[in-house]
């Protein structure tokens, strides 16, 4: 190969990798910045961002913990769902909790290790568990729901004894509370099971050759709606259902010196129906519904 043949090659190369750059590089990032200016789609491209005053308080897109640095709920705020997207909705970290409807057992920590690092783990039924009595306690209502104890955790047994043909066990001679550690100062959720009396878990102890039992126990019709008690699949979503939102009501007027009547019309001007008429639930922003409420009812000092 000649040197003027060379030269051509790398010419032709060199006309390529400009032209490539002008469209691929500047042509279309521009021409999609273009498409995203049109009417309707603008707020999505520019990331939804709320702002009072000309100051960003958030993205009608993702949600907020309400709460205090303890982790507290704030009584004048309508409180989100939970979420699982790092300390809580956090983009950078989104994600599920990854836990599923057989996860029903806890992980027990070691009680002579700090709460914070003792190594307990909850199951996806304690964590319901726990979170819809934080709600019941939070709004003033009963916060019971189908196996979980009163003490908010899974109600959960450990049945040990000879099984049977089919893998159940008859005529059981142990049974464990095995989501309820020992403790002197209380009983276990459920008194006896088929005549056994039933026993708190103790720590270091295995119960994994008992038959696991879930006990529904009675409270059949939950007062605390699911989605306050679980996470979605992102940990970003900023809506509630309005009957999560129903419930919170009473506690935000209180907070704000103001009647519940008075704060019904702004809920309901935040509540949207279903996509398209059919598609999903009607569903509360609860970003943009707290940042409305500072506005039209701040909190008095």
């Amino acid at each position: 190969m000649n040197f003027s043949s060379l030269v051509r090659q790398h010419w032709a190369a060199l006309r390529a990798l400009l032209v490539l750059t002008v469209i691929v590089g500047i042509g279309y990032p521009l021409f999609i910045w273009l498409v995203a200016q049109i009417p309707g789609l603008k707020d999505k491209a520019d990331g939804s961002i709320i702002e009072v005053n000309g100051k960003p308080l958030g993205s009608s897109l993702i949600g907020q913990l309400f709460t205090d640095d303890k982790g507290n709920a704030l009584p004048q705020y309508f409180q989100s769902r939970p979420s699982a997207a790092g300390a809580g909705y956090n983009p950078l970290a989104t994600s599920a909790s990854n836990l599923g409807p057989e996860s029903i057992v806890d992980t027990p920590g070691d009680p002579s290790l700090p709460a914070d690092g003792n190594g307990y783990k909850a199951s996806l039924l304690s964590l319901v568990c726990s979170r819809s009595k934080a709600v019941g306690d939070l709004e003033g209502i009963d916060g019971k729901r189908p196996f979980c104890t009163g003490g908010g955790v899974g109600a959960v047994l450990s049945v040990i004894g000879p099984r049977d043909a089919r893998g159940n066990v008859v005529n059981p001679t142990q049974v464990v509370s095995v989501n309820e550690p020992c403790d002197t100062t209380k009983q276990p959720f459920l008194d006896t099971y088929e005549g056994i009396r039933v026993q708190c878990a103790t720590f270091g102890e295995d119960y994994s050759a008992g038959q696991v039992v879930p006990i529904k126990g009675a409270a059949s019709d939950p007062a605390v709606p699911a989605d306050a008690v679980t996470a979605s699949a992102s940990g970003l979503d900023p809506n509630i259902s309005p009957a999560y939102a129903d419930l919170q009501i009473a506690r935000v007027a209180k907070a704000r010196g103001v009647s519940a009547d008075q704060i019904r019309p702004l809920l309901a001007d935040h509540t949207d129906g279903r996509t398209l008429g059919v598609l999903g639930e009607p569903r509360v922003n609860v970003v943009e519904l707290n940042i409305a409420l500072d506005e039209k009812f701040p909190v008095k000092s």
